[in-house]
């Protein structure tokens, strides 16, 4: 197995790989320059991806006669996105942390200017929500559907080869030797801002080597009865230079939670910032969007 590779047996009865990954406000939502930064006081460069309808690969795992199959293609659209440009980095993460709004990653070998990684889930969730209220916009995290959409070719779909079409297992080891010898000449620690370039949708460091939270959960779904399934998101799906699965990541093992630990040192995010939508409701209804 790689050594960015670890295997976490989930309650889900399955082997999990995952990496070792503006709008305007109420009006009564706003207040003096003096009492609160404007928007572009936390500025980030944003691309708008147009919407578009694409053929996308479901994340999750499939079964069909008691085998893991290969996932179904789907026609899926997505709206217009506001996109990060880039990933959030330890400078930006550092200010929420110092309104104690997201714990503190504690890792001074980490550069400012280059992406936040060793984030949970819930981390990447706390920076969103500590956004949201500093800039009056709503941002949140990217479902898979939207990141595959943004990343367009820098996707990397897990279907089949042909030789291992009868074979998922045989697929998924070639991938992961494939993997290993790439990963000799790789260094795993995250680079500057840009180091592997934009797509073309002008986003930058897509499928590099920091991998990236999204919003959807992992599902279990049996294809013999009718696609039912089973969700569980206490696993969430990240995307990088292959898509995985990562629990979320508990740092107290008191407040439960799916994995005890550190997160993976090659795991960070990106957000979305969502249109047409009012900063006060997300308040309100803290859940929303989740």
């Amino acid at each position: 197995m790689i050594p960015l590779l670890k295997t976490f047996a989930t309650g889900v009865g399955s082997a999990l790989t995952a990496i070792a990954l503006a709008t305007a406000p109420f009006p009564d939502d706003m207040a003096p320059a003096s009492q609160e930064p404007s928007e572009t006081a936390f500025a980030t460069d944003l691309v708008m991806i147009p919407a578009g309808t694409f053929l996308y690969r479901q994340a999750g795992e499939f079964t069909r006669g008691g085998r893991v199959v290969e996932a179904p293609i789907v026609t899926t659209a997505v709206g217009r996105l506001q996109m990060m440009k880039r990933q959030v980095t330890v400078a930006e993460y550092r200010r929420c942390v110092t309104d104690a709004a997201c714990p503190d990653l504690a890792d001074p070998r980490q550069a400012p200017e280059r992406p936040v990684t060793r984030t949970s889930w819930r981390d990447a969730e706390a920076y969103a929500a500590w956004l949201s209220a500093r800039t009056g916009a709503v941002w949140r995290l990217p479902t898979d559907e939207e990141w595959v959409h943004a990343a367009g070719s820098r996707f990397r779909d897990d279907a089949i080869p042909v030789a291992f079409s009868a074979d998922p297992a045989r697929r998924w080891l070639a991938r992961y030797e494939k993997e290993a010898n790439e990963e000799a000449a790789t260094d795993r620690q995250p680079q500057p801002i840009g180091h592997f370039g934009a797509n073309e949708n002008s986003i930058l460091d897509l499928a590099g080597n920091v991998w990236e939270w999204t919003a959807s959960c992992y599902r279990r779904v049996d294809l013999d009865r009718g696609g039912d399934g089973v969700v569980n998101c206490g696993i969430r799906v990240i995307e990088g230079r292959h898509r995985g699965y990562v629990p979320d990541f508990i740092r107290d093992p008191r407040s439960g939670g799916c994995a005890v630990g550190k997160p993976p040192a090659n795991l960070g995010f990106r957000l979305i910032r969502e249109e047409g939508a009012w900063p006060s409701l997300r308040r309100l209804v803290p859940w929303l969007g989740n």
